[in-house]
């Protein structure tokens, strides 16, 4: 997986110009609620599902109402990407508050949904589960190929909702509260949040894994899956790779204590 990261990265053309994604501060003070962190989700909507059933239920029986803070990663791999946009952009079916968070695979959808001949790549990132939880089929109109013609970008257009795509394309960054950071892929050790770059924060692996954020902050991050939540230095890695194991990590966060549902 990592070179298939590595190899995306050095591929791929510079982003166009876009307004940069929000960065929510919830101030300084730590929550006076517990939070619930939900790792990559990727298409899995069963499990998504299930996951947020937990969560209702833990609220009710502690009484607590709490924040869903879901790290991104909604779309590929898994079979229903479609399915989970359109349940994140509707109200939670058990009053749940959750804040979505953007992941390098939204990021990466939304653009080649905009323009699929520069962003091509997607596609061997588990694009291809994503265009058929659409309808489409990624051979049909040659997808796969150099030329994909007006046609195909006239259905993929037709094809994902323009909720979905004012969804993807309004999610932000990262979240903060406290000393929490809540992130998609992590930060650049020992840069002040502030000047953080969504590159990293959407795309960051080794060096963030390896020594963590080097500030006085805990991240709680997706994007690199393992077998159980990770524990890092500064970090909680909690990507238990939902679309192969069937396991979707909620990390539960209240009062300094850390529990998993």
């Amino acid at each position: 997986m990592q070179k298939l990261t590595d190899w995306f990265l050095r591929r791929r053309p510079a982003r166009p110009i876009r307004p940069r994604r929000r960065r929510i501060d919830l101030g300084t003070n730590p929550p006076s609620y517990p939070i619930y962190a939900i790792g990559d989700v990727h298409g899995c909507i069963d499990e998504l599902r299930d996951a947020e059933a937990r969560i209702a239920h833990d609220m009710s029986e502690n009484r607590r109402p709490g924040m869903v803070i879901l790290l991104g990663d909604y779309v590929d791999r898994g079979p229903a990407s479609s399915h989970v946009l359109e349940h994140l952009i509707r109200p939670s079916e058990h009053g749940l508050r959750r804040i979505a968070l953007c992941g390098n695979h939204d990021d990466t959808f939304m653009r080649f949904v905009d323009d699929p001949e520069r962003y091509s790549e997607w596609l061997g990132m588990g694009g291809e589960q994503t265009l058929l939880s659409y309808g489409l089929d990624p051979y049909q109109f040659g997808a796969r190929g150099k030329k994909r013609g007006a046609r195909f970008g006239d259905l993929l257009m037709e094809a994902v909702p323009v909720p979905h795509r004012k969804f993807l394309a309004n999610l932000p960054v990262s979240l903060t509260i406290g000393k929490l950071v809540f992130v998609h892929a992590g930060l650049r050790p020992g840069i002040p949040l502030k000047q953080q770059t969504e590159e990293d924060m959407l795309w960051i692996r080794d060096a963030f894994l390896a020594t963590g954020p080097q500030l006085p902050l805990l991240v709680i991050h997706g994007h690199t899956p393992q077998p159980e939540p990770d524990f890092g230095p500064g970090r909680i890695g909690i990507d238990t790779g939902a679309y192969y194991s069937g396991r979707l990590t909620v990390l539960k966060i209240d009062g300094g204590r850390f529990s998993f549902l």
